[in-house]
């Protein structure tokens, strides 16, 4: 594994652990999963893909990582070795849900089709 791979990946198991123990916004909540981390070359930025499960406003959740994007970099910043600590842009990966609601769809399909098939 190339050593920015590495980086990404130590980075998005450093986030994970600081989102779900550390950051203390009443906002954050719901089960929060970090998806994937992607840094740039120069290390000065990381996007942070997140998804989010629960019944709440997934954008206030968003707005509320941001607000908190300074703890969370100084918390990041000792936990994992690196030349710059990137400014954290979170986005909301909703992939997860899209791939539920797609299975969901394909079983309905199929139960009709062997409905309709007897």
């Amino acid at each position: 594994m190339q050593r920015h791979e590495r980086l990404e990946q130590d980075t998005k198991v450093a986030l994970s652990e600081i989102i779900t123990y550390e950051v203390k916004n009443p906002s954050v909540t719901g089960l929060i999963s970090v998806t994937d981390v992607k840094i740039t070359p120069d290390q000065k930025y990381a996007k942070v893909y997140v998804s989010i499960f629960g019944k709440g406003n997934k954008e206030k959740v968003i707005d509320a990582l941001k607000q908190s994007s300074g703890f969370i970099k100084s918390e990041l910043g000792k936990r994992v070795r690196m030349r710059n600590i990137p400014a954290l842009i979170f986005e909301l990966d909703d992939s997860i849900e899209y791939g539920t609601h797609m299975d969901k769809l394909i079983s309905e399909v199929i139960k009709k089709d062997n409905e309709n098939s007897k």
